[in-house]
């Protein structure tokens, strides 16, 4: 079970931060589901890089709990609307738990920062900062440093996602790459995101959570790694084999995008160089349809 409600309803918070494509959206996904089944209220904010609402569609949000906060980053750049958003979601929804799901750029401490700020700090009954590692990445030493070490040296916990991409024997030597940057956070493996939501708000005997929302520490000055992108449009896709090596050819950080299909309409999903079409289980929005985004590292 989540941590309980006070009578004042306090709630717990979630920051589900990780690099692009490590599986934020999937874990919100299951998150979602998970408090639906309980009978519990989600509210999403979410700040994912450049991708047209794709994630507002994938999570299949379109009520008063749901929120896309986009041309910035809620780490920096949008900090005062992630505070204003919460408090208007507070209002609007009444929520019993919250989840930020962050840019794959946003470095999450910096996010957990206005948690602690008013007039949010008052209901906010603990913060967790849940970092999503893309197992594959981390095995091919894919992009590793600035954001991603930033980003897992963050953690409150480490969730090591898509380990079925990966050679079982390879895994605790993933662990032990991750524990060079962060140490003590607990660890746990996953596949497309499936854990107990129970696990995300681990046990803090040593009161060290409570201690930072009380005496946080400032924000240093950072700055963002440069990235740009770019939105390919499509008409019905005769050749898939085709389109995956097109977007393959472009060698995105990220792709994500709907296409429609003589099958049926299909999800583009991609990660380094799996790139990848995936059915859906609902009909995506037409103004989405056909539209892909890829996320590169920029030259500027």
């Amino acid at each position: 079970m989540l941590p309980r409600m006070s009578a004042r309803k306090r709630v717990p918070a979630l920051v589900v931060s990780g690099f692009l494509g490590s599986g934020k959206t999937t874990l919100v996904r299951h998150l979602l589901a998970d408090a639906q089944r309980a009978g519990r209220r989600a509210a999403v904010v979410s700040n994912e890089f450049g991708e047209l609402g794709i994630d507002g569609a994938l999570l299949n949000r379109a009520d008063d709990d749901y929120v896309e906060l986009s041309g910035g980053c809620v780490c920096c750049r949008l900090s005062d609307e992630l505070v204003e958003t919460l408090q208007q979601l507070r209002e609007r929804a009444n929520p019993d738990l919250v989840i930020v799901e962050t840019s794959g750029v946003a470095l999450p401490y910096d996010v957990q920062l206005n948690f602690w700020r008013d007039p949010i700090a008052d209901w906010i009954e603990t913060d967790v900062a849940v970092i999503v590692v893309n197992a594959e990445q981390l095995a091919q030493g894919r992009d590793l440093d600035g954001i991603f070490a930033q980003q897992v040296s963050s953690a409150d916990l480490l969730l090591l996602n898509k380990i079925d991409l990966v050679a079982p024997a390879a895994l605790a030597e993933l662990e032990a790459a991750l524990r060079e940057i962060e140490p003590d956070a607990p660890l746990i493996r996953a596949v497309r995101a499936q854990v107990d939501p129970a696990l995300l708000f681990p046990p803090d005997p040593d009161g060290v959570r409570e201690r930072r929302r009380s005496e946080p520490t400032e924000s240093r000055p950072h700055h963002h790694e440069s990235f740009a992108t770019e939105v390919l449009s499509f008409a019905e896709v005769s050749d898939p084999e085709a389109l995956l090596e097109r977007v393959r050819a472009l060698a995105p950080l990220r792709a994500k995008g709907f296409v429609l299909t003589s099958a049926g309409p299909r999800i583009l999903q991609g990660v380094g160089p799996r790139i990848e079409l995936s059915k859906l289980d609902f009909e995506p929005p037409a103004d989405l349809l056909g539209r892909i985004v890829l996320i590169r590292r920029s030259n500027a």
